[in-house]
């Protein structure tokens, strides 16, 4: 017995089949898809979790967004 009664010919059959359907060619690209569409999940996880070097807290992007107005306005 294998995995949940599946025994190993049965899985090595299953994936001649797919194999015969798809094409290696196919399933190399799927797997390479999926590769870099977990990749970059990960790599947004990780960059949801760092804070930005130059925020402050409680503050916004409008009261950034008027600070600059009020400097760029007062030089000559």
């Amino acid at each position: 017995m294998g995995f949940g009664g599946i025994s190993l010919w049965q899985l090595l059959i299953v994936l001649a089949i797919v194999i015969l359907l798809f094409g290696t060619k196919r399933l190399k690209n799927i797997g390479g898809d999926v590769g870099e569409a977990i990749k970059g999940f990960r790599k947004s996880m990780s960059d949801d979790e760092k804070p930005s070097v130059d925020s402050k807290p409680g503050e916004t992007l409008d009261a950034k967004a008027e600070e600059h107005k009020h400097d760029t306005q007062s030089k000559p």
